[in-house]
């Protein structure tokens, strides 16, 4: 994991307030990141430092946008593309916070958001990590994430709650999910500590699901809090219909249920997968002329089938 350079603003810590790191990644968005920048500058929460890992975007963000007026952001540049999990990986491993938000360079962020994640926290001690509701920036008015439906471990598919519905208040209760969402999640550094960090060898889709199930199976609990709520840019960095999110989310979904499922589960799985999902979604992109994104999900599904290790990293 190469890195360069790494700008630092001191940020004290308090006797009351916690640090929370909030981390993001910047990968050939300097305007978008610079957006981010603007709206947790408003943040209300007394203690906190910004780190944006710079994700071998060229040129390098700090030779397009001003970082000085942000006075508690730490820089940091890594030579390569180390993806989601990677990235965020290296802004973990950089972080002081004793919480860490994890959060997508593509949001805006309320001021009383650093707040009201960290409630649950102080309410049980078995709560590991706290997910706001997210809400489309384009339609403010439609949820995006609202909590996760288990994950089906013979169809390999987990649904989120609320997903493209009007947001009339129908998901204002909080409560216990099975999954995170990787575009805001509040995590607490005794999860890090005792679990790990994110399985790199995802690189970028599924792995908040991995993750969470990891955190789950180590007796922690991943709580939604809908009274912290975001907005979300979705697709910024790959794009809604780009070949290589076809790629990734057709990999991780079989590396997720490699790694998560039992024997038997794992073979209804795939018997599922080659009898129903690989011909429906090969012949959906042949008919339409989409020869890439067939491409793209065959590539996915052999790289399963040469890849023996399930291994994190």
């Amino acid at each position: 994991m190469a890195t360069g350079e790494c700008i630092d603003s001191v940020v004290q810590r308090t006797d009351t307030a916690p640090l929370v790191s909030i981390i993001t990644i910047n990968y050939n968005q300097a305007e978008i990141t610079r957006q981010f920048l603007e709206s947790s500058a408003l943040l209300t929460y007394s203690n906190y430092e910004v780190i944006v890992v710079d994700n071998a975007s060229e040129p390098a963000l700090n030779t397009l946008i001003d970082l000085q007026p942000y006075s508690q952001l730490r820089f940091i540049r890594s030579d390569q593309n180390l993806g989601f999990t990677g990235g965020n990986n290296l802004g973990i491993k950089e972080a002081k916070g004793d919480f860490f938000f994890i959060v997508n360079n593509d949001t805006e962020l309320p001021s009383t958001l650093i707040e009201e994640l960290l409630k649950p926290f102080y309410g049980n001690e078995n709560i590991g990590v706290t997910c706001p509701k997210i809400r489309f920036y384009d339609t403010p008015d439609m949820v995006q994430y609202a909590g996760y439906s288990s994950m089906n471990m013979y169809t390999g598919t987990a649904i989120a709650i609320g997903y493209k519905q009007t947001d009339l208040g129908q998901y204002d209760k909080p409560g216990i999910t099975p999954f995170a969402h990787g575009c805001a999640m509040m995590v607490s550094r005794k999860v890090v500590d005792k679990v790990g960090r994110f399985a790199e060898r995802f690189f970028l889709y599924y792995e908040e699901l991995d993750w969470s199930q990891r955190i789950r199976n180590a007796g922690f609990l991943i709580y939604y809090q809908p009274s912290a709520s975001i907005l979300h840019k979705e697709s910024m960095s790959v794009g809604p219909q780009n070949p290589l999110k076809t790629y990734y989310m057709t990999r991780n979904r079989i590396l997720y249920m490699r790694r998560h499922c039992s024997p038997f589960q794992r073979v209804v799985f795939y018997l599922f997968f080659a009898g129903c999902v690989l011909p429906k979604h090969m012949l959906a992109y042949v008919f339409r002329g989409k020869l890439k994104h067939a491409s793209a999900f065959a590539k996915g599904v052999i790289w399963n089938l040469t890849s023996t290790s399930i291994s994190p990293v």
